[in-house]
């Protein structure tokens, strides 16, 4: 049995930020990074099952964004490294999470660098900006709100209203050291944030071609591919209807429940293999029990 959790824990970490081994989760003892581990992000970022669907179908809502998309189409790599693009995006939430204060402070500074020379013009002319406030604050809610949904869908569907409201002030602290204005507090502001913005949403040529990159990327192994093909359609399924008819990918009632099935079977087998995340190497730097 261990090798088998050694090996699902080994393909399960494959994917995350941890495998770029950049940030030292183990050090220094005790600090308690940005957030520490009373926070509600530090519960929300901690299960993998349900960050990778929230991450999945964050890529997606994100895409439906020209500028924001055009930012990523010209000025990233991900057609011919999606596992490096979710490992640094891995790396950026669970770091800024769990990290030492001086890790999570390094990789804000450095994300904020990076978005400085993301600029150019999307295919209608308008120019575009990685660090322009309003293209960030879309980018943080659309994924912030994208993991609080997989996480009452697939972890904890009774965190409590204050909990879940605690969770977007704590995160809105991110998105505005990267220069976001104007960041939903609350899931009240959050949906209404989203709602406001689907005028602004258009799903084209690129936006479906990020559908097609993820739903044909190649996985891993042979172990890991039943698994990948789960979870994505989970991603699908968790986008708002409107996303999905907009992407044409609409989950129908008896699909979503079967996938509802499958990974509420799946997520306790990753729960206990995993034992060397960021979540528990942190919970040792600050002296706390296995999670």
């Amino acid at each position: 049995m261990e090798f088998i959790r050694r090996r699902i824990e080994s393909q399960v970490l494959g994917l995350s930020g941890v495998a770029l081994g950049q940030i030292d989760f183990d050090n220094p003892r005790g600090d308690p990074g940005l957030f520490g581990p009373d926070s509600v992000c530090w519960r929300v970022h901690g299960d993998f099952t349900s960050m990778l669907i929230g991450g999945i179908s964050a890529l997606l809502l994100q895409a439906l964004h020209p500028l924001a998309l055009a930012g990523v189409w010209d000025h990233s790599n991900f057609r011919e490294d999606l596992l490096g693009r979710l490992r640094r995006t891995g790396q950026f939430v669970s770091g800024t999470t769990f990290a030492s204060r001086q890790d999570a402070d390094w990789l804000i500074d450095k994300v904020k660098r990076i978005h400085l020379q993301v600029v150019g013009s999307a295919p209608d002319g308008r120019p575009y900006a990685a660090s322009d406030p309003a293209l960030l604050t879309w980018v943080h809610v659309a994924e912030v709100h994208s993991f609080m949904r997989a996480h009452l869908r697939y972890r904890n569907p009774r965190l409590s209203g204050a909990d879940q409201d605690r969770y977007y002030a704590e995160t809105a602290l991110i998105a505005e050291r990267l220069g976001a204005r104007e960041v939903p507090r609350n899931g009240a502001e959050a949906e209404a944030y989203l709602q406001a913005m689907r005028g602004q949403l258009l799903c084209d040529q690129r936006s479906r071609e990020i559908l097609r990159i993820l739903l044909t990327a190649p996985a891993p192994s042979a172990l890991a591919a039943p698994v990948g093909r789960l979870l994505m359609q989970a991603g699908i399924d968790l986008l708002p209807d409107w996303a999905q008819d907009m992407l044409e990918q609409r989950i129908t009632a008896l699909r979503s429940r079967l996938i509802h099935g499958g990974v509420h079977s799946l997520a306790p087998v990753l729960r206990w293999a995993v034992r060397s995340g960021a979540l528990h190497r942190s919970r040792r730097r600050m002296g706390l029990p296995p999670y």
